[in-house]
Protein backbone atom coordinates (compact mmCIF):
# COMPACT_ATOMS: atom_id res chain seq x y z
CA UNK A 1 0.00 0.00 0.00
CA UNK A 2 2.21 2.76 1.16
CA UNK A 3 6.02 2.16 0.37
CA UNK A 4 6.59 0.00 3.85
CA UNK A 5 4.55 -2.67 2.76
CA UNK A 6 4.59 -2.84 -0.95
CA UNK A 7 7.87 -3.64 -2.09
CA UNK A 8 6.33 -3.16 -5.83
CA UNK A 9 7.81 -0.47 -7.67
CA UNK A 10 6.09 0.08 -10.84
CA UNK A 11 6.11 4.19 -11.28
CA UNK A 12 8.66 4.65 -14.01
CA UNK A 13 9.70 1.08 -13.85
CA UNK A 14 13.88 1.45 -15.81
CA UNK A 15 14.36 -2.04 -16.88
CA UNK A 16 11.13 -1.80 -18.12
CA UNK A 17 12.75 0.57 -20.37
CA UNK A 18 16.01 -1.21 -21.29
CA UNK A 19 15.10 -2.21 -24.80
CA UNK A 20 18.77 -2.81 -26.38
CA UNK A 21 18.81 -0.10 -28.57
CA UNK A 22 21.26 -1.41 -30.59
CA UNK A 23 19.22 -3.71 -31.68
CA UNK A 24 16.68 -1.51 -33.51
CA UNK A 25 19.87 1.06 -35.14
CA UNK A 26 19.15 1.71 -38.54
CA UNK A 27 22.56 1.07 -40.82
CA UNK A 28 24.62 3.24 -39.45
CA UNK A 29 27.93 3.34 -39.00
CA UNK A 30 29.04 2.56 -34.88
CA UNK A 31 30.31 5.77 -33.56
CA UNK A 32 31.92 5.52 -29.73
CA UNK A 33 30.28 8.55 -29.27
CA UNK A 34 26.99 6.67 -30.45
CA UNK A 35 27.45 3.90 -28.61
CA UNK A 36 27.83 5.57 -25.38
CA UNK A 37 24.78 7.65 -25.74
CA UNK A 38 23.30 4.99 -26.41
CA UNK A 39 24.67 2.87 -22.81
CA UNK A 40 23.71 6.14 -20.97
CA UNK A 41 19.95 6.10 -22.38
CA UNK A 42 19.49 2.57 -21.22
CA UNK A 43 20.82 3.23 -17.85
CA UNK A 44 18.18 4.48 -15.29
CA UNK A 45 20.72 4.49 -12.44
CA UNK A 46 21.09 8.09 -12.53
CA UNK A 47 19.13 10.41 -14.10
CA UNK A 48 20.97 12.80 -15.48
CA UNK A 49 23.20 11.16 -17.71
CA UNK A 50 20.66 9.12 -18.83
CA UNK A 51 18.87 12.73 -20.14
CA UNK A 52 22.08 13.53 -21.84
CA UNK A 53 22.48 10.36 -23.62
CA UNK A 54 18.72 9.74 -24.50
CA UNK A 55 19.19 13.77 -25.77
CA UNK A 56 22.17 12.94 -27.94
CA UNK A 57 20.41 10.01 -29.32
CA UNK A 58 17.35 12.02 -30.12
CA UNK A 59 19.24 14.54 -31.50
CA UNK A 60 21.32 12.41 -33.64
CA UNK A 61 20.68 11.31 -37.24
CA UNK A 62 19.87 7.92 -38.83
CA UNK A 63 17.85 6.52 -35.92
CA UNK A 64 14.52 4.58 -37.18
CA UNK A 65 11.07 5.33 -35.38
CA UNK A 66 11.30 3.06 -33.28
CA UNK A 67 14.56 3.59 -31.75
CA UNK A 68 13.80 7.15 -31.71
CA UNK A 69 10.44 6.46 -29.11
CA UNK A 70 12.73 4.23 -27.28
CA UNK A 71 15.07 7.59 -26.35
CA UNK A 72 12.05 9.45 -25.85
CA UNK A 73 10.50 7.13 -23.33
CA UNK A 74 13.82 6.70 -21.26
CA UNK A 75 14.44 10.22 -21.07
CA UNK A 76 10.36 10.79 -20.18
CA UNK A 77 11.21 8.06 -17.37
CA UNK A 78 14.41 9.85 -16.15
CA UNK A 79 12.54 13.07 -16.06
CA UNK A 80 9.91 11.20 -13.71
CA UNK A 81 12.38 10.12 -11.42
CA UNK A 82 13.57 14.07 -11.22
CA UNK A 83 9.63 14.77 -10.44
CA UNK A 84 9.64 17.01 -13.56
CA UNK A 85 6.08 15.20 -15.02
CA UNK A 86 5.27 17.63 -17.57
CA UNK A 87 8.83 17.45 -18.95
CA UNK A 88 8.11 13.57 -19.29
CA UNK A 89 4.78 13.75 -20.53
CA UNK A 90 5.80 15.28 -23.30
CA UNK A 91 8.24 12.95 -23.82
CA UNK A 92 5.95 10.02 -23.44
CA UNK A 93 3.72 11.89 -25.80
CA UNK A 94 6.54 12.14 -28.72
CA UNK A 95 7.08 8.14 -28.37
CA UNK A 96 3.46 7.23 -28.26
CA UNK A 97 3.78 9.40 -31.58
CA UNK A 98 6.15 7.56 -32.86
CA UNK A 99 5.38 4.52 -31.88
CA UNK A 100 1.83 3.96 -31.11
CA UNK A 101 2.22 0.33 -30.67
CA UNK A 102 4.90 1.04 -27.69
CA UNK A 103 2.57 0.04 -24.63
CA UNK A 104 5.69 1.26 -22.03
CA UNK A 105 5.44 4.58 -22.49
CA UNK A 106 1.39 4.52 -22.51
CA UNK A 107 1.77 3.14 -18.83
CA UNK A 108 4.76 5.16 -18.19
CA UNK A 109 2.57 8.54 -19.03
CA UNK A 110 -0.46 7.06 -16.88
CA UNK A 111 2.13 6.81 -13.85
CA UNK A 112 2.89 10.45 -14.69
CA UNK A 113 -0.48 11.56 -14.48
CA UNK A 114 -1.53 9.66 -11.45
CA UNK A 115 1.66 11.42 -9.34
CA UNK A 116 0.08 14.24 -10.51
CA UNK A 117 -3.48 13.53 -8.97
CA UNK A 118 -4.90 12.67 -12.72
CA UNK A 119 -6.51 9.89 -11.68
CA UNK A 120 -8.79 9.08 -14.72
CA UNK A 121 -6.46 10.36 -17.33
CA UNK A 122 -3.93 7.79 -16.05
CA UNK A 123 -6.89 5.20 -15.83
CA UNK A 124 -6.97 5.84 -19.70
CA UNK A 125 -3.57 5.40 -20.67
CA UNK A 126 -3.28 2.01 -18.39
CA UNK A 127 -6.19 0.75 -20.39
CA UNK A 128 -4.58 1.76 -23.67
CA UNK A 129 -1.59 -0.07 -22.50
CA UNK A 130 -3.45 -3.20 -22.07
CA UNK A 131 -5.60 -3.07 -25.46
CA UNK A 132 -1.47 -2.99 -27.03
CA UNK A 133 -0.26 -5.63 -24.66
CA UNK A 134 -2.85 -7.50 -23.05
CA UNK A 135 -0.96 -9.20 -20.48
CA UNK A 136 0.70 -5.97 -19.06
CA UNK A 137 1.78 -6.59 -15.32
CA UNK A 138 3.00 -2.97 -15.33
CA UNK A 139 0.09 -1.22 -16.47
CA UNK A 140 -2.81 -4.03 -14.51
CA UNK A 141 -0.85 -2.82 -10.83
CA UNK A 142 -0.41 1.08 -11.77
CA UNK A 143 -4.12 0.86 -12.64
CA UNK A 144 -5.01 -0.68 -9.37
CA UNK A 145 -3.04 2.04 -8.08
CA UNK A 146 -5.05 4.84 -9.55
CA UNK A 147 -8.49 3.11 -8.59
CA UNK A 148 -6.94 2.61 -5.28
CA UNK A 149 -6.21 6.73 -5.19
CA UNK A 150 -9.88 7.05 -6.32
CA UNK A 151 -11.10 4.92 -3.52
CA UNK A 152 -12.66 2.47 -6.05
CA UNK A 153 -11.87 -0.65 -4.39
CA UNK A 154 -13.45 -2.99 -5.76
CA UNK A 155 -11.84 -2.34 -9.26
CA UNK A 156 -8.13 -1.79 -7.63
CA UNK A 157 -9.07 -5.61 -6.65
CA UNK A 158 -10.28 -6.90 -10.50
CA UNK A 159 -7.11 -5.64 -11.30
CA UNK A 160 -4.96 -7.05 -8.63
CA UNK A 161 -6.48 -10.67 -9.63
CA UNK A 162 -5.29 -10.41 -12.97
CA UNK A 163 -1.91 -9.14 -12.19
CA UNK A 164 -1.57 -12.39 -9.42
CA UNK A 165 -2.68 -14.75 -12.52
CA UNK A 166 0.29 -13.38 -14.68
CA UNK A 167 2.85 -13.28 -11.71
CA UNK A 168 1.48 -15.95 -9.17
CA UNK A 169 5.12 -15.38 -7.15
CA UNK A 170 4.91 -12.21 -6.51
CA UNK A 171 4.73 -11.41 -2.61
CA UNK A 172 4.24 -8.06 -3.17
CA UNK A 173 0.79 -8.30 -5.57
CA UNK A 174 -0.58 -10.77 -2.48
CA UNK A 175 0.68 -8.53 -0.20
CA UNK A 176 -1.27 -5.66 -1.80
CA UNK A 177 -4.44 -7.61 -2.09
CA UNK A 178 -4.29 -8.27 1.15
CA UNK A 179 -3.93 -4.57 2.04
CA UNK A 180 -7.12 -3.80 0.07
CA UNK A 181 -9.24 -6.66 1.51
CA UNK A 182 -8.31 -5.69 4.94
CA UNK A 183 -9.25 -1.96 4.29
CA UNK A 184 -12.69 -2.92 2.88
CA UNK A 185 -13.17 -5.35 5.65
CA UNK A 186 -13.21 -8.64 3.63
CA UNK A 187 -10.53 -10.16 6.57
CA UNK A 188 -10.52 -13.70 5.52
CA UNK A 189 -9.66 -12.97 2.07
CA UNK A 190 -6.98 -10.99 3.04
CA UNK A 191 -5.78 -13.28 5.84
CA UNK A 192 -5.50 -15.87 3.36
CA UNK A 193 -3.13 -13.36 0.68
CA UNK A 194 -1.00 -12.11 3.60
CA UNK A 195 -0.42 -15.41 4.72
CA UNK A 196 0.57 -16.42 1.12
CA UNK A 197 3.23 -13.26 0.59
CA UNK A 198 4.48 -14.50 4.28
CA UNK A 199 4.74 -17.65 2.59
CA UNK A 200 6.69 -16.16 -0.72
CA UNK A 201 9.05 -14.08 1.53
CA UNK A 202 8.84 -15.22 5.22
CA UNK A 203 11.65 -12.13 6.10
CA UNK A 204 10.23 -8.80 4.53
CA UNK A 205 9.03 -7.07 7.46
CA UNK A 206 6.39 -5.17 5.16
CA UNK A 207 4.38 -8.64 4.84
CA UNK A 208 4.30 -9.21 8.71
CA UNK A 209 3.38 -5.53 9.20
CA UNK A 210 0.40 -5.83 6.89
CA UNK A 211 -1.05 -9.36 8.45
CA UNK A 212 -0.33 -7.66 11.20
CA UNK A 213 -3.27 -4.83 10.51
CA UNK A 214 -5.52 -7.69 9.28
CA UNK A 215 -5.33 -9.13 12.87
CA UNK A 216 -5.63 -5.16 13.75
CA UNK A 217 -8.94 -5.21 12.03
CA UNK A 218 -10.66 -8.74 13.08
CA UNK A 219 -9.66 -7.64 17.05
CA UNK A 220 -7.30 -9.78 17.44
CA UNK A 221 -4.45 -8.33 19.59
CA UNK A 222 -1.91 -10.82 20.56
CA UNK A 223 -1.58 -12.08 16.80
CA UNK A 224 -1.07 -8.75 15.81
CA UNK A 225 1.39 -7.67 18.05
CA UNK A 226 3.38 -11.17 17.31
CA UNK A 227 3.32 -9.89 13.65
CA UNK A 228 4.33 -6.53 14.87
CA UNK A 229 7.23 -7.67 16.95
CA UNK A 230 8.62 -9.97 14.18
CA UNK A 231 8.20 -7.28 11.67
CA UNK A 232 10.16 -4.52 14.08
CA UNK A 233 12.71 -7.31 14.69
CA UNK A 234 13.51 -7.28 10.52
CA UNK A 235 13.10 -3.05 10.75
CA UNK A 236 12.81 -1.53 14.11
CA UNK A 237 11.91 1.69 12.21
CA UNK A 238 8.80 1.00 10.20
CA UNK A 239 6.31 3.47 11.48
CA UNK A 240 3.15 1.24 10.23
CA UNK A 241 4.44 -1.69 12.50
CA UNK A 242 5.11 0.76 15.71
CA UNK A 243 2.08 2.43 15.77
CA UNK A 244 0.10 -1.00 14.99
CA UNK A 245 1.72 -2.29 17.75
CA UNK A 246 1.13 0.59 20.37
CA UNK A 247 -2.56 0.60 19.29
CA UNK A 248 -2.74 -3.78 19.89
CA UNK A 249 -0.90 -2.35 23.60
CA UNK A 250 -3.83 0.41 24.12
CA UNK A 251 -6.42 -1.64 23.12
CA UNK A 252 -5.03 -4.80 25.82
CA UNK A 253 -4.54 -2.16 28.78
CA UNK A 254 -1.01 -1.48 28.14
CA UNK A 255 -1.31 1.89 28.51
CA UNK A 256 2.37 2.73 29.02
CA UNK A 257 3.79 0.59 26.34
CA UNK A 258 1.54 1.91 23.80
CA UNK A 259 2.24 5.66 24.28
CA UNK A 260 5.60 4.90 23.54
CA UNK A 261 5.65 2.83 20.81
CA UNK A 262 2.86 5.52 18.75
CA UNK A 263 5.29 8.33 19.95
CA UNK A 264 8.06 6.70 18.46
CA UNK A 265 5.81 6.19 15.17
CA UNK A 266 5.30 9.41 14.48
CA UNK A 267 8.85 10.98 15.32
CA UNK A 268 9.41 8.82 12.15
CA UNK A 269 5.91 9.47 9.87
CA UNK A 270 4.15 12.36 11.67
CA UNK A 271 0.62 11.22 10.10
CA UNK A 272 0.50 8.12 10.57
CA UNK A 273 -2.28 8.45 12.86
CA UNK A 274 -4.29 9.90 9.95
CA UNK A 275 -3.21 6.89 7.68
CA UNK A 276 -4.19 4.32 9.73
CA UNK A 277 -7.82 6.14 10.28
CA UNK A 278 -7.89 6.19 6.60
CA UNK A 279 -7.73 2.31 7.11
CA UNK A 280 -10.34 2.32 9.02
CA UNK A 281 -8.36 1.73 11.97
CA UNK A 282 -8.99 4.81 14.94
Amino acid sequence: MGTNRSAWCYAFVGTASLLILSLLVSNVRAQSSSASSMEQCNDPRSAEPQIRGCTELIKSQGFNAKVLAIAYNNRGNAYSTQDQYDLAIQDYDKAINLNPNFAKPLNNRGVAYRKRGEYDRAIQDFDSALIVEPDYLDAFVNRAEAYKDKGDYQSALQDLDRAISVQPTSAALWNERCWIRTIIGELQGALSDCNEAIRLEPNMAARLDSRGVTYLKSSQWDLALADFNSALRLDPKLATALYGRGYAKQKKGDANGAKTDIAAAQAIKKDIEAEYARYGIH
